[in-house]
């Protein structure tokens, strides 16, 4: 083989660095149009207001926030790839935490019921919060009749609920502090409750159970704050 022939063959092996600039910008082309995909994505989540609840829209709502105000510029390779790995890992944390009974915060930004509990004699058992629509097992069989029920496990003297994503109507609310965690509010053959208690309205149990219709409410789609004492 002549020098000509050597010139005319085509160069197989090590790539030139005109082509290693072209791939390393069409990577970067790549993985920019990927981050903002992800970036519409969550954003159309965050403003959806069907079948979503509220405290998870929020939480795709800030996560999408923090992605257009800490956007980093696009990387190369596997950096790229594990940036946005991270990016969504981060977002599905966000939204299973948007998800929880917000037990720590201080005002829920979300409308709704909101529930702040006083008074917890002690530790033991569960404190659980349930939201009645009807008359139906109010207010001891919480567990099967009221719509929503919150199990919350204690660790202090006080304790929040927050109902949210609660259409209109008339509610009445039941607070058990379950100590023997049997899902039922243990009453005496009088029918007076031997566990620790809290009604709407601060309706008191002194021959037997409220009823429904003293302890409802209306609830027009508004933010709505309950602050409960438990009596044992």
């Amino acid at each position: 083989m002549n020098i000509d022939q050597i010139r005319q063959t085509p160069s197989v092996g090590w790539p030139t660095s005109h082509d290693r600039r072209g791939r390393a910008r069409h990577q970067a082309k790549s993985g920019g149009s990927r981050q903002r995909d992800c970036l519409k994505a969550v954003w159309r989540f965050a403003l959806m207001r069907t079948f979503v609840p509220c405290r998870t829209r929020v939480a795709a709502l800030y996560f999408a926030l923090k992605i257009r105000r800490g956007r980093d510029p696009p990387r190369q390779g596997s950096e790229m790839h594990a940036s946005i790995g991270l990016r969504l890992v981060a977002w599905f944390a966000l939204l299973m935490i948007g998800n929880l009974p917000a037990i720590g915060f201080t005002q829920s930004p979300c409308p709704g019921i909101h529930v702040r509990i006083l008074n917890i004699r002690n530790s033991t058992g569960t404190i659980d919060c349930a939201l009645f629509a009807s008359p139906d097992g109010f207010p001891r069989e919480f567990l099967h009749s009221a719509i929503v029920v919150m199990v919350l496990k204690i660790k202090e003297t006080e304790a929040r609920c927050d109902f949210e994503d609660i259409p209109t109507g008339t509610y009445a609310l039941a607070v058990v502090h379950d100590e023997n965690m049997n899902g039922k509010l243990d009453t005496n053959l009088l029918g007076v409750p031997k566990e620790g208690y809290g009604f709407s309205n601060d309706v008191k149990a002194v021959r037997g159970a409220p009823s429904f219709s003293a302890a409802s409410f209306p609830y027009d789609g508004q933010n709505l704050n309950f602050t409960l004492s438990l009596h044992y």
